[in-house]
């Protein structure tokens, strides 16, 4: 599977993304600079985790109008498969490519912990490898987790089997405890939790792991 991580000024989880699909596909990714207009064709997208901007204006706002950002909408709605985690969950939001928005948390505090996650869809090709109903653990790390959206919209991603995961308990705020999202078309997931660093045994488990099995099957 050919992959490639997109890199902004201000990430800080790009390698950790680069070093779990190399581990898992054997394959190094494209390291992508936000300036480019283009890249290479590749079978899978990840925009990581960080601060780009410094979190300036609003988490992933800026990153939002970067350049390479056009390119990536497009091939997102062309219907290559796309993962965004923490502040790439922010920027897919930020881009309209998912709805909702990430607010600060809560009780306003950084949260970095391990948390408890229930596998809400399993027919998602992020998701197919896990068991539906099943309890994973993740990292997260994040300030601005707190996932947000109308009643209708809430309703609608509920309803139609968007919400990929859910905090077991209430980590940040996020309405209706969501930890992460699928558009209509099930290949782009925005998650705020980091399953790149959760896929080997010395990393303290390999529930993540299984995220990035499950595409490298549906792909074939």
């Amino acid at each position: 599977m050919k992959s490639a991580v997109i890199v902004f000024p201000g990430s800080n989880c790009d390698r950790d993304m680069a070093v779990a699909l190399e581990k898992i596909t054997g394959t190094k990714p494209l390291m992508v600079w936000h300036q480019e207009y283009d890249f290479d064709t590749v079978d899978f997208i990840a925009l990581p985790g960080g601060f780009s901007y410094g979190d300036y204006l609003r988490c992933g706002a800026m990153s939002a109008r970067s350049h390479i950002m056009k390119e990536i909408v497009k091939r997102a709605n062309a219907g290559v498969p796309t993962f965004g985690v923490c502040n790439g969950f922010q920027i897919l939001t930020e881009t309209g490519v998912l709805p909702g928005a990430l607010m600060r948390n809560a009780g306003l505090h950084f949260v970095c912990k391990d948390v408890e996650m229930t596998v809400e869809n399993t027919g998602t090709m992020f998701t197919s490898g896990y068991k539906a109903g099943e309890t994973i653990t993740i990292p997260v790390a994040h300030h601005d987790g707190n996932y947000f959206a109308d009643d209708e919209t809430l309703d609608r991603l509920e309803g139609e089997g968007h919400v990929a995961f859910k905090y077991t308990s209430d980590i940040n705020g996020a309405q209706r405890r969501i930890a992460g999202v699928v558009n209509a078309k099930g290949n782009v997931l925005g998650m705020m939790p980091h399953p790149e660093r959760m896929i080997e045994p010395a990393l303290g488990g390999s529930d993540g792991r299984v995220l990035f099995e499950s595409v490298m099957n549906r792909l074939g």
